[in-house]
């Protein structure tokens, strides 16, 4: 048995198991047409089968190859797939902040899709699955309460070159698993010139650092780029704020957080 073959069929437990904790029985699935969103859809289609709901999220900004690559999903895997634009939500606040940025655009593109896949969870009474990779949470590369915001997060502990094994052990389309990643939030938007590196020499770096714990001359050594690694570690620590609930302040002998706290799993 091969190692992402173990690993898809843990991970199609472990949604599984985390869903059925809650009571709840459906999920849904952000999907963008690029390759996170795809091999957690094709994982929940797995676990959860019809009640899964893949819910595309299009703006002005998004290329007509990622539209298509999700319809190539969908058809591909037999996934139920609904369409919420917000393009006019998008454009309704560009029209009244003529200053937006494209920091900031991106940021509110985001929140904006999941607003919408929170208020689809309601109505169905879903939970939202995560779509954050190792590498994007370790780098603080998304948006806080936008694409970083789930309950349950399948592929946070893979990296982004993971995520491409796991991709191709799943049988993802090869449009998919060979396109430039992107977010599509504005245009010509790429993941690896926004970093200024490739996934796979961040990756390389991040498993020496964080995963075997080398300090940072140990982590040269191995031949990483000083410059690179620097980035990273500043990364790291600077967007710690990101992986972590909010700090409450604490004035009471049993505070959230601090120490009032129970298993997720705990049961009445």
């Amino acid at each position: 048995m091969s190692k992402y073959s173990q690993i898809a069929d843990y991970l199609v437990l472990f949604l599984e198991n985390e869903v059925k904790k809650t009571g709840i029985t459906k999920v849904v699935v952000g999907l963008s047409g690029g390759l996170d969103s795809a091999v957690v859809a094709v994982l929940a289609q797995k676990a959860f089968e019809n009640d899964l709901l893949c819910v595309k999220m299009p703006s002005q900004y998004s290329s007509q190859s990622s539209l298509d690559d999700a319809d190539e999903l969908c058809r591909d895997f037999g996934l139920t797939a609904i369409t919420c634009s917000i393009e006019p939500m998008l454009r309704a606040y560009e029209d009244i902040h003529a200053d937006l940025n494209n920091l900031r655009k991106g940021n509110f593109s985001s929140r904006m899709r999941m607003a919408t896949l929170f208020d689809i969870s309601a109505r169905e009474n879903a939970l939202v699955l995560g779509t954050s990779n190792k590498s994007e949470l370790m780098l603080g590369y998304g948006t806080l309460y936008g694409d970083l915001a789930s309950a349950v997060n399948p592929i946070g502990d893979l990296y982004k070159s993971e995520v491409y094994e796991l991709a191709r052990y799943l049988g993802v389309s090869k449009n998919i698993i060979e396109k430039p990643p992107s977010a599509d939030l504005w245009n010509g938007q790429s993941d690896e010139a926004d970093l200024g590196y490739t996934y796979a020499e961040l990756d390389a770096a991040m498993k020496l650092y964080v995963d075997e714990r080398l300090v940072r001359e140990e982590v040269i050594a191995q031949g990483i780029d000083e410059k690179m690694l620097d980035m990273i570690i500043q990364r790291i620590f600077r967007n710690h704020f990101k992986r972590k609930m909010p700090v409450i302040a604490k004035l009471t002998s049993r505070t959230l957080n601090h120490d009032f706290n129970y298993p997720r799993d705990i049961t009445l």
